[in-house]
């Protein structure tokens, strides 16, 4: 990699005309006790500032705000919920300056837009909390997988369906796989009877999604959990 070093005068930075002081030698810059300054500047290599942040906080300048809501006409509702009427934006804003509260437009397809003056730092505040709590109480329903074998046994069978059953509680969904190999695929029946002996034993907490299908030597269907009243 190419570096040119370029080699600037002090004079010249500080934005002094040449024919003020000493000229741009050794003595002179000892003279105006300014340092010589070294710049490297790389060739074929130029790196951008990345100025993208995602995670930056939006920009309160672009909301429908204040003199960020341009309409002919606006129907206001006041800081107690009162109906103010319909008038300009520029009247709007006026009256929203005389409560020391912004003018926030609630509805901008509506006919007239409707603007509310408020705080607006609170009820973005407020919004913001509720989304968060919200978020909090999502649940998120995960896809579990049992795998069974044809020559499962009885008891090992209702061990696996009440791991299914503690799935179905948690409200998620469950793939019920019968796994063949070998030979096993010659009799495919027998773990066709698997799958419905599982089905059986959780018929009271799940119901079938998908029903059984096979797709290479698994025959599978997809549970889900019944919504209790």
């Amino acid at each position: 990699m190419n570096v040119n070093k370029v080699e600037s005068s002090s004079h010249e930075l500080a934005g002094l005309p040449k024919e003020i002081g000493p000229t741009a030698t050794e003595n002179s810059m000892r003279a105006w006790k300014l340092p010589t300054l070294f710049y490297y500047l790389k060739e074929e290599e130029i790196i951008p500032y990345n100025n993208n942040n995602n995670n930056r906080r939006p920009d309160k300048r672009r909301d429908p705000i204040n003199e960020n809501v341009r309409y002919p006409q606006v129907r206001v509702i006041g800081p107690e919920g009162e109906q103010l009427g319909v008038m300009s934006s520029r009247e709007a804003n006026s009256l929203a300056m005389s409560y020391q509260l912004d003018l926030y437009c609630v509805a901008p397809t509506a006919v007239p837009p409707v603007c509310r003056i408020c705080n607006y730092g609170k009820v973005r505040f407020e919004k913001q909390k509720q989304d968060k709590l919200k978020k909090k109480n999502q649940k998120v329903q995960e896809l579990k997988q049992i795998q069974l074998t044809p020559q499962i046994g009885q008891h090992d069978l209702e061990t696996k369906a009440r791991k299914g059953r503690e799935f179905f509680e948690k409200g998620d969904r469950v793939e019920v796989c019968v796994v063949f190999r070998g030979r096993q695929m010659t009799h495919t029946e027998i773990g066709e009877d698997v799958m419905k002996k599982f089905n059986e034993v959780c018929a009271d907490v799940a119901s079938v999604e998908k029903a059984p299908y096979w797709e290479g030597k698994w025959y599978k269907e997809i549970l889900m959990p019944i919504k209790r009243k």
